[in-house]
């Protein structure tokens, strides 16, 4: 496994931890779909960071 594709799970790691406390703590479903739209978009570019060439 390459470092762009370690980091970029990491990262997204990261994400998911930092962001989903809130949501299952005040269970807002509002809050849910932003924080699954914001996700999603990371991991876009995510797949889209690891289709790309090295530079």
């Amino acid at each position: 496994m390459n470092f762009k594709a370690f980091a970029g799970l990491i990262g997204l790691l990261l994400l998911l931890g930092f962001l989903l406390p809130p949501v299952i703590k005040l269970k807002n479903i509002a809050l849910g779909v932003v924080v699954l739209i914001g996700v999603g978009m990371a991991v876009y570019e995510f797949i889209e960071t690891l289709r790309s060439p090295d530079d």
